[in-house]
């Protein structure tokens, strides 16, 4: 068991919880657009999702993030956040200063111009993806963006609107004073993008006897083709947590960011995003943020040896399993039983009985998820 005086609530990464809401007028400015996905990071900068960056990160930062994993200033960052922009753009935005970053015509924040430089994108995909194979699609994302990068500040003067997707959003300013509330000393954080079968339920809840609270944050955003829809992630973990869980000890909240599927460097950020959330602890799973076989299975967690400082702390499981000789879940550190009476559980394994038209036994996925993913024409992306 976790000594619970020995462990709390980590300050936000960087020392301080960044703040960059502002109530400034954008008339007038020079305009740029941006996708979907990057308000969604913008405005993770600005609530301090993302803490320390305040913005886009400059050049010195940038390669330094290549490079070593890590800000200038020696502290970890593994992925750079980053407005990409054309030649022409780039020569504007550089005599203007400020401009307003806009998504959908829609004006919502001001960027402080601090610098527009030139990056190698087959080195950046090498770095942080560890491959160069197009069919990656970090890759083929980092290969098909402009030229030029923007580095600066951001401030945002309006939020995104309220939707079904987003009302279980929070910033860490929120989550903060909730684990404060309830009294934890110790929060686990899970991280998904798959809806929930039995092997995450037990593991989860392995976890909950070890520490006071869980924190359940499933991405929403950006995801590959094949895997599951948002509202359809989100509704399985609304389901599982209604009927299943002790609500004064998990905390649900979304996080809306797009998959990288960076594997290890990728592992290194979400841990980071969670620290900022308030979680003393954060669970790797076996190839976590991986994509097809890019990567070991254990490569995202041997990456934590490398930011022993992190400030919060990896919980490694062994993989459940059904053992039909123990009729029930298992890992190998508990059950004798050999393969053959092992019934493995994969995100894979699910999407593939779901899009055949096969309900889930109840022993692998709770009934009441079966029955709601089964509700959708189509519930992948």
């Amino acid at each position: 068991m976790v000594n619970h005086n020995s462990s709390s609530i980590p300050a936000p990464h960087g020392g301080k919880l960044v703040n960059r809401f502002t109530k400034r007028d954008t008339k007038g400015m020079l305009s740029v657009e941006v996708t979907p996905d990057l308000r969604n990071d913008i405005e993770n900068i600005a609530d301090g999702i993302f803490s320390p960056l305040e913005g886009f990160v400059g050049q010195e930062d940038f390669q330094s993030i290549v490079k070593t994993g890590r800000l200038k200033n020696g502290l970890a960052w593994t992925i750079p956040i980053v407005l990409d922009v054309d030649e022409n753009t780039g020569a504007k935005i550089r005599d203007a200063g400020q401009v307003a970053l806009s998504e959908g015509g829609k004006q919502f924040a001001i960027l402080s111009v601090e610098e527009v430089y030139p990056f190698n994108k087959l080195e950046v995909a090498k770095a942080i993806y560890q491959t160069d194979d197009p069919k990656h699609p970090g890759v083929a994302k980092t290969t098909g963006m402009k030229n030029l990068l923007v580095g600066g500040r951001v401030d945002v003067v309006e939020r995104l609107p309220d939707s079904q997707l987003r009302k279980h959003r929070k910033a860490p300013s929120e989550t903060r004073a909730e684990i404060k509330n309830n009294g934890w000393k110790t929060v686990v954080g899970f991280q998904t993008r798959n809806v929930p079968h039995v092997a995450h339920e037990m593991l989860q809840k392995a976890a909950l006897n070890l520490f006071d609270g869980l924190f359940v944050n499933p991405l929403i955003g950006k995801k590959k083709e094949g895997d599951f829809k948002d509202e359809v992630i989100l509704g399985a973990y609304e389901t599982l947590i209604d009927n299943y869980y002790q609500k004064q000890r998990a905390m649900f909240v979304t996080l809306h960011t797009e998959m990288r599927y960076a594997g290890p460097k990728e592992a290194i950020h979400h841990a980071i995003m969670r620290k900022n959330f308030g979680c003393s602890h954060f669970i790797v799973g076996r190839d976590h943020a991986g994509v097809g076989n890019y990567y070991h299975p254990f490569a995202s967690q041997a990456i934590f040896a490398d930011y022993p400082e992190l400030g919060i702390t990896p919980v490694f499981f062994p993989a459940f399993y059904y053992c039909k000789k123990c009729i029930g879940y298992a890992n190998e550190r508990i059950c004798p039983h050999g393969p053959d009476m092992r019934e493995e559980l994969s995100g894979t394994k699910m999407r593939n009985m779901v899009s055949s038209g096969e309900i889930p036994p109840p022993h692998l996925m709770r009934p009441e998820i079966a029955k709601l993913i089964v509700s959708f024409k189509d519930p992948f992306v």
